[in-house]
């Protein structure tokens, strides 16, 4: 079984601070294109369920991170989970796993007490899902790295502390020469370009950022020179199960608010939830979420047990996101004119879930892995 009653008692609290100090906030942060992280994360307190206990963590297993992840969802809207994700499960992965003790007091500690904000700095403006072709390079120059670059697209960007930045270190094979590098966001020559205006998740800020010969010690280096790409594929793995595990609760609420709404809304003499056509898509929407969480549920029992799930994360990071599209379209339409206004949940919930199959690699990236696993991707066949 992966969730006991520990589990539980962690889930309920979970509720109820979303509930009582989320929640009633999300309209205006919403409205206002971001919310407050440095005091939402502190109120939260430990942001390290499955983080070592040494720097403050809880030491648990990875079924309470993806329990956490999972009640994420209810949140009335993407911004916000998306945002804690962030900083749990994209961030501080490789950080908690590979970085030295010293590395570890510096930047993860603060991130797990919710005194940092964290952001993950991969992507750039030519290179999103292909993250073997970033540009962004830290030159060696005796105790310390000289960094020239930019990165796009980054969540929590105008607030964060600091930045788990994958940069070139050498000039070898793409897939080698990259490492991963801690480096504190008020450093001379970081430079915050503009917050993103972007289609959904508003209560996100979302940055694109420079960097102008920023110096930073080696010893913010995580793990070994060289090995930011295997860290980052590895870290990836947690942050496709969480993106996917995220979207559970709130396709479940989008069914249900248009389950209500459609039920009370008439036409052509009786409710428009009485259409066949109407109710047993919700059926069938409400057993593509349960088939989900059986997918992920299972992925997260293999990674607990030490196993890669690459295979299965990338599925459910595919489903999550071709499910959303298809679940929230189909709901709004059920809204009809009241579906296209911006005061309705389910237009939100419509924004916000287009970029599940976008972030954290576009649905077409987690096609390709699944074909070269299976052999059939051009240039991978088995002989």
């Amino acid at each position: 079984m992966l969730f006991t009653a520990d589990h539980d008692d962690i889930r309920r609290s979970l509720q109820k601070f979303i509930a009582n100090e989320i929640n009633p906030h999300i309209d205006e942060w919403e409205q206002a294109d971001i919310f407050p992280a440095h005091e939402l994360f502190k109120k939260m307190g430990s942001l390290g369920l499955n983080k070592p206990v040494e720097f403050g963590g809880s030491g648990l297993d990875y079924s309470y991170a993806l329990m956490m992840a999972e009640e994420l969802g209810a949140i009335t809207c993407g911004g916000v989970p998306m945002a804690i994700g962030v900083q749990t499960d994209m961030a501080t992965p490789a950080l908690a796993r590979f970085g030295s003790d010293e590395v570890r007091r510096e930047f993860l500690a603060p991130s797990i007490s919710g005194d940092y904000v964290a952001c993950i700095g991969v992507s750039e403006p030519g290179a999103g899902s292909d993250v073997a072709s970033i540009k962004t390079s830290a030159r060696s120059d005796g105790d310390d790295y000289v960094i020239n670059g930019g990165k796009m697209w980054i969540t929590n960007g105008t607030q964060a502390d600091w930045i788990c930045l994958l940069a070139n270190t050498g000039d070898g094979p793409v897939h080698r020469n990259k490492s991963l590098i801690c480096v504190p966001m008020k450093s001379k020559g970081v430079t915050v370009a503009r917050k993103l205006d972007k289609m959904g998740m508003r209560s996100s800020d979302t940055a694109q950022i420079f960097f102008d010969n920023v110096r930073v010690p080696k010893r913010n280096r995580i793990g070994e020179e060289g090995k930011g790409f295997t860290y980052q594929m590895i870290q990836f793995q947690e942050e496709r199960l969480w993106g996917a595990a995220a979207c559970l609760k709130a396709h479940e609420y989008i069914i249900d608010q248009t389950i209500e709404y459609t039920r009370n809304r008439k036409a052509f003499g009786k409710s428009i939830l009485d259409n066949q056509v109407v109710h047993f898509k919700l059926a069938e929407m409400q057993t593509e979420v349960e088939l989900l969480r059986a997918l992920i549920y299972r992925a997260a029992e293999q990674l607990v047990a030490g196993e890669d799930v690459t295979r299965l994360a990338t599925m459910a990071k595919l489903k999550a996101g071709r499910l959303g599209r298809e679940l929230t379209d189909a709901c709004l339409q059920y809204w009809g004119g009241m579906g296209f206004t911006n005061e309705t949940p389910v237009s939100r919930a419509y924004r916000d879930s287009r970029l599940t199959s976008i972030g954290g690699g576009a649905d077409e990236v987690m096609l390709m892995v699944l074909c070269k696993m299976m052999g059939t991707l051009p240039g991978s066949h088995k002989v």
